[in-house]
């Protein structure tokens, strides 16, 4: 069995170069695919530049959001806090901030983490900026709307504010669009279940 496996990860390395010598833009990395079949597997960088492994939250609820500064739904960053300041032992708020949508995120990670703890008083997990959706959008973000992925869910960001709920084993359980606010009943319901 052992040979196996290690024959099938030869397989892929040897097939992830081929890929990358044949197209580079289309896939980053076939061992990356393969690897990160698991929120658990993502490392990511938050806002102030230091390495979040995402296997420490294993055993907890995410709510994770694509968020702006300059966007009609920003002032959900107020019911965000608000959730975390209440309900942060059962649940884990991360703002991803992202540029994606109307030019409303053109912010540096400093400008964002200036703005969100001076105008909201942002405490909650905020992670680097990144891209939510087209060619470049972030391995996470990937995971997250591909349903090959996270077994079930390929709605991406439509606008700012979209959330994913993780439940505690890890799974993608809710796709909530940007109108839903974070004090929904449906979102508090998952919460507490």
């Amino acid at each position: 069995m052992k040979k196996m496996i290690l024959m099938l990860a030869v397989i892929g390395i040897a097939c992830t170069a081929s890929i990358q010598k044949q197209n580079p833009e289309t896939i980053t990395t076939l061992e990356q695919l393969i690897m990160e079949k698991s929120i658990y597997d993502f490392k990511m960088k938050d806002i102030n530049g230091q390495e979040v492994d995402f296997s420490q939250f294993k055993g907890k609820k995410l709510l994770l959001v694509n968020v702006a500064s300059k966007c009609g739904y920003t002032p959900q960053y107020e019911d965000l806090q608000k959730l975390h300041e209440q309900y942060g032992e059962k649940v884990t708020v991360i703002g991803f901030p992202a540029n994606n949508f109307g030019g409303q995120e053109p912010g540096t990670n400093e400008e964002i983490k200036e703005f969100c703890s001076t105008k909201f008083g942002v405490t909650f997990k905020m992670m680097d900026k990144v891209s939510v959706k087209g060619a470049d959008k972030a391995p996470l973000y990937r995971w997250l709307s591909d349903k090959d992925m996270n077994g079930w869910n390929d709605k991406e960001p439509s606008w700012n504010f979209c959330k994913y709920f993780i439940n505690e084993k890890g799974e993608l359980v809710k796709f909530f669009p940007s109108s839903v606010k974070p004090m929904d009943k449906d979102i508090l319901a998952l919460i507490e279940a």
